[in-house]
């Protein structure tokens, strides 16, 4: 089977009060493009956990400390040619350390014939 892979979906959990800044981040930078329409984004409220160590600087909380923090999954589609430029300016807004990336190929309907 070859699956050749055009666009991909990236989710990335931020802390509420940074969700505009960063969808605006990486819709300007080329994400969120269906067909006509641009900035198409889905965002999901969740509750994130972390514990930072000695080494982390963290922006939420504190060092060796388990945090639970209201966040939300923003999720958006991408096209492959442009994921670094996006992934970069992501990285550039969001306030974490270390944000949660997930990066997940996607197949184009036109595959299933």
């Amino acid at each position: 089977m070859n699956i050749d892979i055009k666009r991909v979906k990236i989710f990335v959990t931020i802390p509420i009060e940074n969700v505009e800044e960063v969808r605006n981040a990486v819709c300007e930078s080329g994400a969120g493009i269906i067909g006509d329409y641009t900035y198409c984004t889905s965002s999901t409220k969740s509750v994130g956990t972390f514990m930072p160590n000695d080494n982390a600087n963290p922006y939420i909380g504190v060092n060796n400390k388990l945090e639970f923090v209201e966040e939300e999954k923003l999720e958006f589609i991408c096209d492959v040619d442009k994921v670094k430029t996006v992934i970069s300016k992501l990285r550039q807004v969001h306030p974490y350390e270390e944000p949660a990336i997930d990066i997940v190929p996607l197949i184009d309907e036109d595959f299933f014939k």
